[in-house]
C-alpha cells in the first residue's frame, strides 16, 4: 500500500501547484500532467501485481470516527478497476494541457478539481470502511459537479451542473441507508470484513440491492436513472467527458461488484433482472445516440449503451451462478470485464476525438462540421479507429468482449427449455440489433464530421492540434489495437477477479482456461486482418504511380455545387431514427412549409431530448418544486419564529420522551 500512498501524494501536490500557480502557466499545467502521469505508473505496479497473483494488500488504521478502523486494501476487483483510472488520468491530464492552456479564460482551480477527481476516484477503489467509502464516493461526486459546471457563463453548463449535483445526492442519499443499515447489521462495525461476516445473515438481501442498484446506478448510468449523464459529458471539458466516460462512471459498476462481494449469494431474480434492465440501456441509448445533432451528447448516449452491455454481462453471470451454470457465468463476467477496459479504451479516444475537434473547429454540432479528414488526419484516423472498435467490429477490442456475451447467450439457448430459452433468444436478438444500430451510428458520425466537405467556415478553418492533442489519441489507438490483439491476455488477468466473485469452485482454472480458450480464435482473426491490411497498404504504395489530380465529386450536374447538397446528420438518420425505432423515441420535428407562390418564411427544427427527461424525471422535479414552494412562508429569515420552532422542537421531544416512558413496559 505504500505505493497507492505515494501516488496519492503526487497528485495532491500536483493539485497544490496548481492551486499556487498562475492561471493558465504552460509550465505549471505541464508539471500537472508529468505528477500525475507518474502517479499512474506507481499505482499500475501494485494493481498487476494483484491482478496477476490474486493475492490482497490491507492496511488497519485506528480513528476516531465511529465505524472502526481506517482500513484501506487492494484486492483484485479494485485492481482491475484501478487500472483504467490510472491510465484515463495519464492521458488526459496530458490532453487537457493542449486544451486548458488555450482558453480564453483560464481557471485556477480546474486541476485542482481534476486531482480531487481522481484522488477520489482512488480511495473509493481502496476504500474497506464504509464511511471512508461513502465521503470518498461524495467527494468524487462534488469534484465531478465542479467541472461540469466549471463555465459559469454557459446555461448548459449551469443546467447539466444542477442536473448532475441532484442525480449525484439522490445517489448518495441510497448509499447512506444502504451501509448504515449494514453497519448496524454488523454490530456498529462499518468495516467490510465485519460487514461480509454479519450483515448477510440478518438482513433480507432483496431490499439491499434495491437501494445498492439505485444509489450505485446513478453513478453507471443505469437506465432510467442515466438522465444526467448526456448533460454532463456534454457540458464538461473534453479531457474530463474521457475519464468520467472512462473510469469515473465505471465506480457504479464497481460498488455493485463490491456490495455483491459483501452480501454473499443472491437471489435467483437478480441475475435476470439486471440482465433486462442492462439491455433495455443499451438499446435506448444507442436509439437516442442516433439522432443527436452533438457530437458529445451523441458519444455520452452510447456510453450509455456500453454501460448497458456490461450490467447485462454482469447480469448474465449472476443469473448463471444462481442456475449452477459456471459456463454462463463465466462468459457473462468475463465478457462485461473486457468490455469494462475496452470501454475506457475507446470512449477515451472518442471523446478526446470530439475535444481536438472542438478545439480546431470550435463547435460540437454535426450540421456545422464536415471534411475534417483532410484537415486532421491523425484525429481523423484515431476517431475512424474508435468508431470501428466501438461498433463491436474485428479486428478490434470489443469484439471480443462482446462475443463472449453471444456465446453466453448462445450456450443458455441451447442448454435450457421453456421461457428460459426463449428469453435466450430474444436477448440475443436484441443484442445484436443494439450491434447494428451502433454501427449506423458511427458511421453517421465519421461520415458527417470527417467526410465530405466543411459546411461552415469554423470546419473550413480546423487544423491539426499540436503534439499533446495527438499523442494521446495514439495511444488510446493502440491500446484498442493492442486488446483486440491479445484478448487471451487480457482476460487471463480476469481470472483473480471471476474467482472473488464467483467463487474458487466456479472460477475454477479449467473453467477459466475454457472461456479463455474462446477468444483464442479473436486474436488470431485481429492478427491475420492486420497484418492483410498491412500487407495491402505496402502494396499499394508500392504500386501507387502519379498522385491524381483532385476534382470536385460530379454533383448530377449543378453547375454550382454547396456543401449544403450534402446529407445532413438529421437526413442520414431519418429512416432509423423517425421511421423505424417507436414513436416515443424519435426527435420532435416543427416544421413550417412555405405557402403560396411567393413564400415569405419557412423554417424546420428538431428536439432530440431524452424521452425519459422530458415525459418522467422534469414533470416530476416541476411538481416537487411547486409544493416544496409553499413551504417558503416557513422561512421569512426571522429570528424569533426560528427561535419558535426551536422551542416548539424540544417541547415535542419532551412530550414524546415522557410518552413512550409512561407506555413503556
Amino acid at each position: 500500500m505504500t505505493a497507492i500512498a505515494a501516488g496519492i501524494a503526487l497528485v495532491v501536490l500536483a493539485g497544490l501547484a496548481g492551486v499556487f500557480a498562475r492561471p493558465g502557466s504552460r509550465v505549471a499545467a505541464r508539471l500537472h500532467a508529468v505528477l500525475v502521469a507518474a502517479a499512474a505508473i506507481v499505482w499500475s505496479i501494485p494493481a498487476l501485481r494483484v491482478l496477476r497473483s490474486g493475492e490482497s494488500l490491507a492496511v488497519a488504521l485506528p480513528w476516531p470516527v465511529p465505524g472502526g478502523a481506517l482500513a484501506v486494501g487492494l484486492d483484485p476487483l479494485s485492481a482491475f478497476f484501478l487500472l483504467p483510472v490510472a491510465a484515463l488520468s495519464a492521458v488526459t491530464a496530458c490532453f487537457g494541457v493542449g486544451t486548458l492552456e488555450h482558453a480564453p479564460r483560464p481557471s485556477r482551480l480546474a486541476w485542482p478539481a481534476f486531482d480531487c477527481l481522481v484522488a477520489a476516484m482512488l480511495l473509493v477503489l481502496v476504500a474497506r470502511n464504509a464511511v471512508l467509502f461513502v465521503v470518498s464516493w461524495e467527494v468524487m461526486s462534488l469534484a465531478a459537479w465542479s467541472l461540469v459546471a466549471s463555465d459559469s457563463s454557459s446555461a448548459e453548463g449551469r443546467r447539466a451542473g444542477w442536473i448532475t449535483l441532484v442525480a449525484a445526492h439522490v445517489g448518495s442519499a441510497a448509499l447512506l441507508l444502504l451501509f448504515a443499515i449494514l453497519a448496524h447489521a454488523a454490530g456498529a462495525s462499518a468495516t467490510f470484513d465485519a460487514i461480509r461476516t454479519g450483515a448477510p445473515t440478518a438482513l433480507p438481501t432483496a431490499g439491499l440491492l434495491v437501494l445498492g442498484l439505485l444509489g450505485f446506478g446513478v453513478k453507471a448510468g443505469v437506465v432510467p436513472l442515466h438522465v444526467w449523464l448526456p448533460e454532463a459529458h456534454a457540458a464538461a471539458p473534453s479531457h474530463v467527458s474521457a475519464l468520467m466516460s472512462g473510469a469515473m462512471v465505471k465506480l457504479g459498476l464497481y460498488g455493485m461488484l463490491r456490495l455483491a462481494v459483501l452480501l454473499g449469494p443472491l437471489p435467483p431474480g437478480a441475475g435476470p433482472s439486471l440482465a433486462a434492465l442492462g439491455l433495455v440501456g443499451a438499446l435506448l441509448g444507442i436509439c437516442l445516440a442516433l439522432q443527436q445533432r452533438d457530437l458529445k451528447r451523441a458519444l455520452a448516449y452510447s456510453s450509455v449503451e456500453n454501460l448497458g452491455l456490461i450490467a447485462f454481462g454482469l447480469g448474465l453471470a449472476a443469473w448463471g451462478s444462481s442456475r449452477g451454470d459456471a459456463s454462463l457465468a463465466l462468459f457473462g463476467l468475463i465478457g462485461a470485464l473486457l468490455h469494462v477496459w475496452n470501454h475506457a479504451a475507446m470512449k477515451g479516444l472518442l471523446f478526446l476525438g470530439a475535444g481536438a475537434v472542438l478545439h480546431a473547429g470550435g463547435t460540437r454540432d454535426l450540421e456545422r462540421l464536415g471534411g475534417l479528414l483532410r484537415r486532421m488526419p491523425v484525429t481523423g484516423a484515431c476517431f475512424a479507429l474508435g468508431a470501428v472498435a466501438i461498433s463491436g467490429l474485428p479486428p478490434l477490442n470489443a469484439f471480443g468482449g462482446e462475443w463472449l456475451l453471444y456465446r453466453g447467450l448462445l450456450g443458455l439457448s441451447l442448454g435450457a427449455s421453456g421461457a428460459t430459452r426463449v428469453a435466450a433468444c430474444v436477448a440475443f436478438a436484441l443484442l445484436a440489433l443494439v450491434g447494428g444500430l451502433a454501427v449506423g451510428c458511427f458511421v453517421r458520425l465519421v461520415g458527417i464530421a470527417f467526410l465530405g466537405e466543411p459546411r461552415s467556415p469554423e470546419a473550413e478553418a480546423a487544423r491539426e492540434g499540436g503534439a499533446l492533442l495527438r499523442g494521446p489519441l495514439v495511444l488510446l489507438a493502440a491500446a484498442c489495437v493492442a486488446l483486440g490483439v491479445l484478448p487471451t491476455g487480457a482476460a487471463g488477468l480476469c481470472g483473480s477477479v471471476a474467482a472473488q466473485i464467483l467463487g474458487g469452485q466456479t472460477a475454477s482454472p479449467d473453467a477459466l482456461a475454457r472461456t479463455t480458450a474462446a477468444l483464442a480464435p479473436i486474436g488470431a482473426l485481429a492478427v491475420g486482418a492486420w497484418l492483410v491490411l498491412a500487407l495491402g497498404w505496402f502494396v499499394a504504395s508500392l504500386l501507387r504511380g502519379r498522385r491524381p489530380a483532385r476534382d470536385a465529386t460530379w454533383s448530377c450536374g449543378y453547375a454550382a455545387p454547396t456543401p449544403r447538397m450534402q446529407y445532413t446528420a438529421r437526413s442520414f438518420s431519418e429512416l432509423l431514427a423517425e421511421r423505424l425505432l417507436p414513436r416515443a423515441l424519435a426527435p420532435r420535428v416543427h416544421a413550417s412549409a412555405p405557402r403560396g407562390a411567393f413564400p415569405v418564411a419557412a423554417h424546420l427544427t428538431s428536439e432530440e431530448a431524452d424521452p425519459i427527461t422530458r415525459g418522467v424525471c422534469e414533470p416530476l422535479f416541476d411538481a416537487f418544486a411547486s409544493r416544496f414552494a409553499r413551504l417558503r412562508a416557513l422561512q421569512q429569515g426571522n429570528a424569533h419564529l426560528y427561535l419558535s420552532y426551536i422551542l416548539a422542537a424540544i417541547l415535542a421531544s419532551l412530550v414524546w420522551i415522557s410518552l413512550r416512558a409512561r407506555w413503556a413496559p
